[in-house]
């Protein structure tokens, strides 16, 4: 039976805190439902949504689940990071309520819209919130779902101003769920092997991707980067383009020139090239992302002067090349890199941008079994760092696997100035020992350090 989210008058989220929880719990608080949920721990996201009148509990017991939620019309949505056994979701199947995945529930809302989706082992979130900022700055205004606080609007939700605007979304790989999605346009930014937990295979999980763009509307379009190293995503039914940093492609960046914490480029699409592009964010990373941002939002209908005015107003996400601190002697960077990738991606545009400077990374490994899988690929990223500091795995939803610990990725490091730090003993490094460029690094429980040093190196510097 279809789910119809029109007779539904209230939404619990058991994993509210979730970045893309959050969002959908933000949008249905938004349509006027009574929107409550539990979470593990309280932190200044679930803070936030009880200002927005959004019921947040700490306690997974029967008790806290609002008695006014009757099941005829209560949508339980949930998220695999809450584990099965979670007292509250047993006491809500034993009781037949009506419930969802997350990913399910995105699909609802963004299958009924003319949507957008973004998919891609990294930079997934970047893309998606530049092409919304630029979306949102124009004529033709944007709903989204991001995987991130979006600085220019401090949210991870965009509500759309009517159902013809763009919605514009995260397509995620882990678990499948983006083919809950079938979007009119999408971009795939990168399949690198990840979440070899759930696809056992880079093929495998090559294959999730291609299922996915082959779920694009008939007349729709696709976005990919070049030499992505999958080929068969054509159906015969939508248009494909491709993009680059600054190789020839549907869409490329030539005339790349840095200044301060920005860059000028001139962008080459398909129809000409656009002159003197400006992107006020660092790191060389976020060139190829704008391109990619800008490929989607042209071919979405956005003119010249929209892409030159949202991308000029791009002000980043929270952990995504997030500069928290600086000053003339020291300058500090947040971010969410968690991917051998990724890490290499930051890490490489921060010693491009900052050339000569030591740069300190403390880089927090997220998943035992990612950590397994990548241990030789991590060390080979971490390498880049003049001081690298690890620190212990973030298990997030899984178990300990025996003998899969941080030191497993720094045995295998060629630098010799790595250390293994407990988180307790973070900070007071940090205050000890000088760096000219200081990062943190992962998708745990390290923002909260991030919050910590941000507020020390206040302290100690202004």
């Amino acid at each position: 039976m279809k789910l119809e989210l029109q007779h539904i008058d209230n939404v619990y989220f058991l994993g509210i805190g979730g970045i893309g929880m959050s969002a959908l719990a933000r949008y249905f608080n938004h349509l006027g439902k009574s929107v409550a949920g539990y979470d593990l721990t309280k932190t200044s996201l679930t803070e936030k949504l009880v200002t927005e009148r959004i019921e947040v509990s700490y306690d997974e017991n029967v008790s806290s689940f609002p008695s006014r939620f009757k099941k005829g019309n209560t949508l339980i949505v949930y998220t695999p990071a809450v584990p099965l056994n979670h007292k509250g979701f047993q006491w809500l199947k034993e009781n037949d309520y009506t419930i969802y995945k997350r990913a399910q529930v995105l699909g609802m809302v963004c299958n009924s819209a003319k949507s957008i989706a973004v998919a891609g082992t990294h930079g997934k979130t970047t893309v998606s919130s530049m092409v919304s900022v630029i979306l949102k700055e124009s004529s033709l205004g944007c709903g989204a779902f991001l995987g991130g606080i979006l600085k220019n609007y401090d949210s991870n939700l965009i509500v759309p101003e009517n159902e013809k605007q763009w919605l514009v979304t995260e397509a995620d790989e882990y678990d499948r769920s983006f083919l809950n999605l079938s979007p009119n346009m999408a971009l795939v930014t990168a399949i690198d092997p990840d979440h070899l937990d759930i696809y056992g295979t880079l093929e495998e999980l090559k294959k999730s991707f291609s299922d996915f763009v082959h779920q694009i509307k008939d007349g729709g379009k696709l976005i990919v980067k070049k030499d992505i190293g999958i080929h068969n995503f054509n159906s015969g039914e939508i248009e494909v383009f491709t993009y680059s940093l600054n190789e020839e492609a549907s869409y490329y960046a030539k005339n790349i020139k840095a200044f301060g914490d920005g860059y000028n480029f001139d962008l080459a699409t398909p129809s000409g090239v656009i002159t003197n592009v400006i992107l006020n964010f660092p790191g060389i990373v976020n060139v190829e992302n704008a391109v990619a941002a800008s490929a989607l939002a042209m071919e979405a209908g956005a003119s010249v002067d929209d892409l030159r005015n949202g991308l000029s107003k791009y002000q980043g996400v929270t952990r995504r090349f997030d500069i928290r601190f600086k000053n003339e002697k020291t300058l500090f960077i947040d971010d969410y890199a968690h991917h051998p990738k990724e890490l290499e991606a930051v890490i490489s545009s921060v010693k491009k941008l900052y050339i000569g400077k030591k740069i300190t990374g403390v880089f927090q490994p997220h998943l035992f079994t990612r950590t397994r899988d990548f241990a030789d690929e991590f060390a080979e990223s971490l390498d880049l760092l003049d001081m690298p500091i690890v620190i212990p795995i973030y298990p997030a939803r899984e178990e300990p696997i025996k003998g899969v610990t941080s030191e497993m990725i720094i045995r295998k490091m060629k630098n010799k100035n790595v250390i293994f730090l407990k988180m307790n003993e973070i900070v007071p490094w940090i205050l000890e020992n000088e760096s000219d460029i200081l990062m943190t690094l992962g998708a745990g429980s390290i923002d909260n350090i991030a919050n910590e040093i941000t507020e020390e190196l206040e302290r100690k510097y202004v």
